[in-house]
């Protein structure tokens, strides 16, 4: 079954950088969207960036010039390097995987890393 794991999520202080990452696995990498998402407690999840299996990028407003997401196919990984990082950005970091083939939506999630900008 298709699995997404993420890691790379910790400790950081504000103005700092992480990247985290998502590998896929029992999936077609190649042939999906792929996207980070993150949740703040008491928040709704809320899309972060997402990048198309062309490699067209989307980001949120509040981390465009900050955030960058990229993927290697090669290795089944997507992520996405936090720079200027601020206590705003703490959260926990899901990757999502989606794809759409002849009607049918198949969309998974990974289970989450929790970032936590803080001095």
């Amino acid at each position: 079954q298709v699995q997404l794991v993420e890691s790379g999520g910790g400790l950081v202080q504000p103005g700092g950088s992480l990247r985290v990452s998502c590998v896929a696995s029992e999936m077609i990498f190649r042939s999906y969207d792929m996207g980070w998402f993150r949740q703040a407690p008491g928040k709704q999840r809320e899309l972060v960036a997402t990048i198309t299996s062309s490699g067209v990028t989307n980001y949120a407003e509040a981390v465009k010039g900050r955030f960058t997401i990229f993927r290697d196919n090669a290795k089944n990984t997507v992520y996405l390097q936090m720079n200027s990082l601020t206590p705003e950005d703490t959260a926990v970091y899901y990757c999502n995987a989606n794809a759409q083939n002849y009607g049918v939506n198949y969309d998974y999630w990974g289970q989450g890393t929790q970032v936590t900008v803080s001095s």
